[in-house]
């Protein structure tokens, strides 16, 4: 079985190699590395790593926690390689047809950020409806979404942010980012099971978004 494993670990030579000889001892191949974030000493990886048959995914845990500084965020089921390319593959995809773009973004946008499902919302006046979404994300009844329009990117809080009950269903980490410069609209990424989403991720899920306004509006 293959899973992704979010690791933190001190940002210094020789520590992601520690954590893949760690793994490798335990009997696990990794099939690819992405990283997530860079700051103040340390560094995010997303491995993704296959499992001999059997095994439980705890001894990943138990593994890259034995190298020091090393701390696991989350363990995922996760199907393929990383593929670092997918931004520029979408970004294509909606300049060639952009009719189509609001409904590939949100098709799309899941796999880039190893997320479960992503939607892109409206808002006008106290109604909030969607106008494309990707074909995982959970069915909802008409509601608001009051935190709309919005002015950057933003981890969504359900204690702080009003937002359907489904979306919060499975421990369901949830990010928005504004579609559109003073629009009510926004894309909203739901990572069920986690982990958080990231400043960094935050970051590219806007940029992602303005880009696309920017081929739609052209």
């Amino acid at each position: 079985m293959s899973f992704l494993l979010r690791v933190v670990l001190p940002d210094q030579p020789g520590s992601l190699g520690a954590v893949a000889t760690a793994l490798g001892n335990a009997g696990a191949d990794i099939l690819g590395v992405d990283v997530v974030e860079r700051s103040r000493g340390h560094a995010v990886d997303d491995l993704a790593v296959e499992l001999p048959s059997g095994r439980p995914p705890d001894v990943l845990i138990t593994a890259a926690e034995s190298v020091p500084g090393v701390q696991v965020e989350s363990v995922r089921p996760h199907s393929g390689k990383l593929d670092t390319h997918r931004e520029l593959e979408l970004i294509e995809a909606v300049t060639v047809d952009p009719g189509h773009g609001l409904q590939l973004l949100a098709e799309g946008v899941p796999r880039i950020f190893r997320a479960g499902w992503a939607l892109v919302a409206a808002r006008e006046g106290t109604r909030a409806y969607r106008i494309a979404e990707s074909s995982a994300a959970p069915e909802t009844i008409a509601a608001d979404l009051p935190w709309l329009p919005l002015k950057r990117a933003i981890a969504v809080d359900p204690a702080v942010h009003e937002v359907p009950q489904p979306w919060t269903e499975l421990d369901t980490e949830l990010a928005a980012a504004p579609f559109g410069p003073s629009t009510p609209h926004a894309l909203v990424v739901g990572r069920p099971g986690g982990p958080a989403f990231r400043p960094s991720e935050l970051a590219r899920l806007a940029h992602l978004a303005g880009i696309v306004t920017t081929i739609l509006g052209s």
